[in-house]
């Protein structure tokens, strides 16, 4: 019986060798094991792996085609909701969405679902003649359609996921659609903030966005929007119809402890940007970026992972430092453990109270406290507490802070009309309508920092809604 099967291990580099480079850590599965860990599939009548995924990929419909062998029909059932597969399989947390709801996690292993559409994406790029990257006409059964010109144009503010999710489904259904990228590069978060060795920036996150820009999308970036141009200019001065504002959350937090403004004190996201971004870890480019000898992460979440695994790999001997105990880590089990495998130590019940200057105003050292846990605090988990006279030094001379990140607030200050939350959110109803007739929002710029899956699937939500908004006009 498929459920005999023991769930297929997916091969990684070593992490003494890995913990020294940028490589990719897992290998992914191969045609082989694919099929193997296609075959465990139960195929339920009533699947809650698809209910569990935010963008409600037929989960069952293309592991059915990989047990078969059938990879290009997989892909197909695939791209009828998902416009960055090769993404979500690498980055997305399965484990509580699609895999948290496998029955066969239930007294055993789920279904590796996360591995197997990482499979599919990366066997469609390498065969684009059969592949997504084919597109075919309406009139081809292939795995993407493209509807002819409507004639309407809708702007998309940033190329993050949510984005590119959106702008991939209107132009499916005909519209002419533009995004506008602040930074450099197309990708948003996915270009900036997860580093190489969990997503190839080249290799995959490339290939996807060239996908989305082949259905005729079309990004233009180093365009501010609050700066370069705003909002009202889009409508008025050039004839868009809507507006989606995916600009997600790139706006970081401090803890506001005595000597953060010493150097080599960063926020993650700075030190991700330089280092993912802008390849400060290739001797080829001149990106300056400090890692130290010691380097310390506040935070236990998937960036401070990141962060730390960074400054590992650019030499650091690296410390996370997290106010709660291990069991209330937000970061995925997955990255906690390869953070281990690699060598980075775990402070845990630690906070920092201050941060210790040198003579010359560099980081010399962290001050912390030890904690304990009390009550449950709003979010369910229990509330770390100060244990007086606990105090001690973690000696470091580069400090990471990875708290969290909250939206830009310039495009709602430079939109009349537009609402923000108390959190500095842009308000947006489940649909992703904002405060403003003809404005939706989506992703992070609406929920605070979040997933890449949470964000695809609030960008095609408002996709139907513009898409109901216009034809209702």
């Amino acid at each position: 019986m498929a459920n005999k099967i023991p769930r297929v291990p997916v091969r990684e580099q070593d992490p003494k060798v890995r913990a020294r480079n940028f490589e990719e850590v897992s290998y992914g599965y191969n045609k082989e094991e694919a099929m193997l860990e296609a075959s465990r599939c139960l195929h339920c009548k009533k699947p809650l792996c698809v209910t569990g995924c935010p963008v409600n990929i037929r989960i069952p419909d293309f592991i059915e085609q990989v047990a078969g062998g059938d990879f290009s029909a997989a892909a197909a059932v695939i791209a009828a909701d998902s416009s960055l597969p090769a993404v979500c399989g690498r980055v997305c947390p399965q484990e509580t969405q699609c895999e948290g709801k496998c029955v066969l996690g239930v007294k055993g292993e789920p279904v590796a679902i996360g591995k197997l559409e990482r499979f599919v994406a990366d066997w469609q790029h390498g065969n684009p003649a059969t592949g997504r990257d084919a597109l075919p006409s309406p009139a081809d059964n292939g795995p993407v359609s493209v509807a002819p010109s409507n004639g309407h144009k809708v702007a998309v503010i940033g190329s993050g996921p949510a984005g590119l999710a959106c702008a991939s489904d209107l132009a499916k259904w005909g519209y002419q659609v533009h995004i506008f990228e602040a930074l450099h590069k197309a990708g948003g978060v996915l270009a900036y903030g997860i580093p190489e060795f969990r997503l190839p920036k080249e290799k995959v996150l490339q290939k996807e966005i060239d996908a989305v820009m082949a259905l005729g999308v079309t990004i233009e970036t180093d365009v501010i929007i609050g700066r370069t141009v705003n909002i009202d200019d889009l409508f008025d001065k050039e004839g868009y119809e809507a507006v989606f504002v995916g600009t997600g959350a790139g706006l970081p937090r401090f803890m506001g402890i005595p000597g953060e403004n010493l150097n080599g004190v960063f926020s993650a996201n700075e030190f991700l940007t330089r280092n993912n971004l802008m390849k400060a870890f290739r001797d080829d480019y001149m990106t300056p970026i400090h890692a130290g000898n010691r380097a310390c992460v506040v935070g236990g979440g998937n960036v401070a992972m990141d962060a730390a695994r960074t400054a590992l790999r650019l030499g650091a001997d690296t410390t996370i430092v997290y106010r709660r105990s291990e069991a209330e880590l937000p970061a995925r089990r997955e990255e906690v453990h390869h953070a281990k495998e690699e060598g980075i130590r775990f402070e845990l019940l630690t906070n920092p109270v201050e941060i210790l200057g040198d003579e010359n105003g560099w980081v010399r050292g962290m001050k912390c406290i030890r904690m304990e846990l009390g009550e449950p605090d709003a979010s369910g988990r229990r509330s770390p507490v100060p244990i007086p006279g606990s105090e001690f030094v973690v000696e470091c001379d580069t400090v990471i802070m990875s708290l969290g990140t909250s939206p830009n607030p310039l495009i709602a200050k430079t939109t009349p009309g537009l609402e923000r939350t108390r959190k500095g959110g842009l308000v947006a109803d489940e649909a992703g309508a904002t405060t403003r007739p003809g404005i939706f929002a989506g992703g992070d710029a609406v929920t605070g920092a979040a997933t890449v899956i949470l964000a695809m699937g609030a960008g095609r939500k408002a996709a139907s809604a513009i898409d109901a908004y216009i034809k209702g006009k």
